[in-house]
């Protein structure tokens, strides 16, 4: 959970006649950085995980790698994947040893831009990737340098989001704070478009798996006091888990490190169960838990939220408390973070966000209501509810201590999102910078704008 200078953001493309129009396979720059970009599409259209992983640990840069590990980019290649389906190259907009535009057509036709980004110094590693709709050919380069000064950024900021909302590609919260204090806070869109309510800046959003960071942190607690070892196998405090191999082998270590070879709960069980049924951590691991380990534990790492969804179990197990109670006194309570709760779906919650998405549509039909697709309650791998001003409070405690996470020591970026769910959270200490963007849009909605805002901000 470092905090993350350059992170992969998604958004679906358009069709566009200008892709028709390419007749000649444009050549890529014989640099550094065009080498890692043949590269990189050579393995995405390869289709194979493998592939993808392998070129993630021959072409990143060392600290984007320590940044955001491979896993997670593989994880977020998949994504993609799903997306755009393959990649031709159509044009080279923009190259120099620090940043390679491309304008990509994508599998249905439609054209996509990708910004890859690299280190400075040679030989030029991977920082990140940004990928951008285009709709009718080559759009206006982003900016991708610090403002001036904080104002400059701050207009910017305004002028990005106004666009955005007024296509529609934006609803949520927005909150810049230095050194704590807000500089920039505004809401946008609605929060219950049926009944025109508005977003406000104290509205309540879904955090996807921010809440995965309110989990570790528990486990440490819990470790500091004494009432876990992370050294510990599954079996110690879940003696009837069904995968018996697991609960011997996997430790609470191996699951906070995503090593621990559990799968995820999203799958068929998870689309057949009747979401109501999804009210308590324990409800989840019947989607799961008897399921064959994916790999030896320690051997490698993969995002799970299986193993998220089991550390809220021993976390129930080794307190003594349900895992909602836990967090809300042991973390929310002392942060002040009293608008913070995995609020149940079918309750009535007061000025709560509901989420609008196009997951399963084509791009130009209305957003519908996420609500189908959501379990009646988030779990210890995601889904509990925020405001901007609770994440404040959350990344004050951080740094003034009153709250401890070895992994936050450095600062943190931290994203979740599903279908209607985007949030994200970045906070750099050296620049004492925090933004906190919310939306109840689908991803990359939130996660696009921090990393616009974070890049403008001066460093």
């Amino acid at each position: 959970m470092r905090f993350v200078t350059v992170a992969l953001f998604l958004l679906a493309a358009s069709f566009s006649a200008f892709g028709r129009q390419q007749e000649i396979q444009p050549a890529l720059p014989a640099t550094d950085a065009g080498n890692h970009v043949a590269a990189y599409l050579q393995a995405f259209n390869s289709s194979d995980g493998n592939a993808m992983r392998e070129f993630f640990l021959l072409h990143t840069a060392n600290d984007a790698l320590q940044q955001t590990p491979v896993e997670q980019r593989v994880s977020r290649f998949r994504q993609m994947k799903q997306r755009l389906g393959s990649l031709k190259l159509m044009k080279v907009l923009n190259s120099s040893p620090t940043l390679v535009s491309a304008l990509l057509q994508r599998k249905d036709g439609g054209l996509v831009q990708l910004d890859y980004e690299f280190e400075p110094n040679p030989p030029h590693g991977l920082l990140g990737i940004r990928v951008q709709d285009v709709e009718g050919g080559q759009r206006e380069q982003p900016n991708v340098q610090p403002k001036a000064n904080e104002a400059q950024a701050l207009d910017a900021a305004g002028s990005l989001l106004d666009s955005l909302v007024k296509a529609d590609e934006f609803s949520g919260v927005v909150l810049v704070a230095k050194n704590g204090t807000p500089v920039f806070e505004k809401a946008y869109g609605f929060a219950d478009r049926d009944h025109k309510k508005a977003n406000r800046i104290d509205t309540k959003f879904n955090l996807g798996s921010i809440n995965k960071s309110f989990t570790a942190m528990a486990i440490q607690q819990l470790a500091s006091s004494g009432k876990l070892s992370l050294k510990d196998p599954i079996g110690k405090y879940l003696p009837e888990y069904p995968n018996k191999i697991a609960a011997k082998k996997v430790t609470i270590q191996h699951l906070l490190d995503m090593a621990s070879g559990i799968g995820d709960f999203f799958g068929e069980r998870f689309q057949a169960i009747q979401k109501e049924q999804l009210r308590s951590i324990k409800s989840y691991l019947p989607l799961f838990a008897d399921k064959p380990l994916e790999f030896e534990p320690g051997t490698k790492r993969r995002y799970s939220n299986g193993g998220f969804v089991v550390l809220g179990a021993i976390i129930e197990k080794a307190s003594g408390q349900d895992y909602y109670t836990y967090v809300r006194e042991h973390i929310f309570a002392p942060a002040g973070m009293s608008e913070t709760e995995s609020f149940e779906k079918d309750k009535e919650v007061t000025n709560r966000a509901l989420g609008y998405t196009r997951e399963g549509s084509a791009a130009n039909e209305m957003r519908q209501s996420n609500y189908s697709t959501l379990p009646a309650r988030g779990s210890s791998a995601g889904g509990g509810y925020s405001t901007a001003h609770d994440l404040l409070k959350y990344v004050r405690a951080l740094q003034e201590r009153k709250l401890v996470s070895r992994e936050a020591e450095g600062g943190f970026g931290i994203a979740g999102g599903s279908p209607g769910v985007n949030a994200c959270v970045e906070w750099n200490p050296k620049n004492t910078y925090a933004v906190i963007v919310l939306s109840n849009y689908d991803p990359p909605s939130a996660e696009n704008v921090a990393r616009q805002i974070g890049l403008w901000l001066p460093r």
